[in-house]
């Protein structure tokens, strides 16, 4: 869904403001953001009230400390994209229409909307280059380091089950 909203930020910016659609994908867009801020907020309670799954005995200290700052910066991504975006748009007129079934409240922003227009998309730039080296690592664990990482990720799973 991330992904999805990434992509559809990129092609959003490239829309003419004026087009009669416009409306539409911009509510579409901020409703999906608001969807994502919730699941996120939940999957971070979730992940204070829940151990995950150790590492597998052997990871490398460096590799430890690579694999929290990552998923601590998703967390962070994860809540102050969409969060950036609320405030972006609490600070302009109008306001979001949660999937054109109810008008959601607009934040107290702080600063203008400009600031916030800014922050949203560094923000998800910042994402956007997370996401490859995210990537990347469960590719590592895969194929070279071979520590079962990637599937204990599936459901069900609690332990990391080499698989050489």
């Amino acid at each position: 869904m991330i992904i999805l909203q990434l992509v559809g930020g990129i092609v959003m910016g490239k829309l003419p403001e004026d087009a009669s659609y416009a409306s539409a994908v911009f509510t579409i867009h901020q409703s999906n953001g608001l969807t994502i801020l919730a699941l996120s907020l939940f999957r971070l309670v979730w992940r204070l009230t829940h151990k995950p799954p150790p590492l597998p005995e052997g990871t490398k200290a460096w590799d430890r400390l690579f694999a929290r700052a990552t998923q601590a910066i998703f967390y962070v991504l994860m809540i102050a994209v969409p969060l950036a975006g609320w405030l972006m748009v609490s600070g302009h007129e109008g306001s979001v229409n949660f999937f054109f079934l109810f008008p959601v409240p607009h934040l107290p922003a702080v600063g203008s909307h400009e600031l916030w227009e800014e922050a949203h998309e560094l923000l998800a730039f910042g994402f956007i280059g997370l996401i490859p080296l995210h990537i990347a690592g469960a590719l590592k664990h895969r194929y070279v380091d071979r520590d079962g990482v990637l599937a204990r990720m599936l459901p069900g799973r609690r332990e990391a089950a080499p698989t050489h």
